[in-house]
């Protein structure tokens, strides 16, 4: 007997039993590289972003796409992007943390930006490495208005709310109480020599 009836299908096997295309059509690929193009003149992107988006889109657009199909078009579109000189990861990183430390992000929230982002440890750890805590700290308070830069005068609730906003930030209670404790000219010292 002939055992055609598994309850088992693979990825290249269709449901009424012909085998899918593994490989993209030319109009696939077509599209693969003029989307990516389209994105990648749109904003920087890293090499995950732009495969995600290229194979959410290619489900999208193309009906029984098989997921063979949709994984070498997003392969395909980060070959290109890479091949045209688009796609640099590193690059993205160190402007992403540069950006991040002038409007006061804390070196843990851009770690984690960057490894949602899809950036691996080691392209993250280099770009991490000029960055400065109390620096990035001294900016955010002076964007909300705390520490020196605070208008109201400091009593137990704003004492803690500060603080609080400084933890959910990623800065650590050192960091914070030493912001915290600052006057506007310190504060302004650090700013003036920081490197950004």
């Amino acid at each position: 007997m002939n055992d055609d009836s598994s309850p088992f299908l693979t990825d290249d096997m269709a449901l009424d039993g012909e085998t899918q295309a593994t490989e993209p059509t030319s109009r696939m690929l077509s599209w693969a590289r003029n989307s990516a193009l389209y994105r990648l003149e749109q904003r920087m992107m890293t090499e995950k972003q732009l495969r995600d988006a290229i194979t959410r889109k290619a489900r999208e657009k193309f009906e029984d796409i098989s997921t063979a199909q949709v994984k070498a078009l997003g392969e395909f579109a980060v070959t290109f992007a890479y091949g045209i000189k688009a796609l640099d990861d590193t690059a993205y990183a160190e402007i992403a943390v540069r950006s991040g430390q002038r409007s006061g992000k804390s070196k843990r929230g851009l770690a984690q930006k960057l490894q949602i982002k899809g950036i691996d440890r080691e392209t993250a750890a280099v770009a991490l490495e000029e960055t400065n805590d109390l620096v990035a700290a001294v900016i955010f308070a002076r964007k909300r208005a705390f520490g020196p830069f605070r208008r109201v005068e400091l009593d137990e609730k704003r004492k803690s709310k500060e603080f609080s906003a400084f933890a959910r930030n990623g800065f650590g209670f050192e960091i914070g109480s030493k912001v915290m404790a600052m006057t506007v000219e310190d504060a302004e010292e650090i700013l003036a020599d920081a490197p950004l």
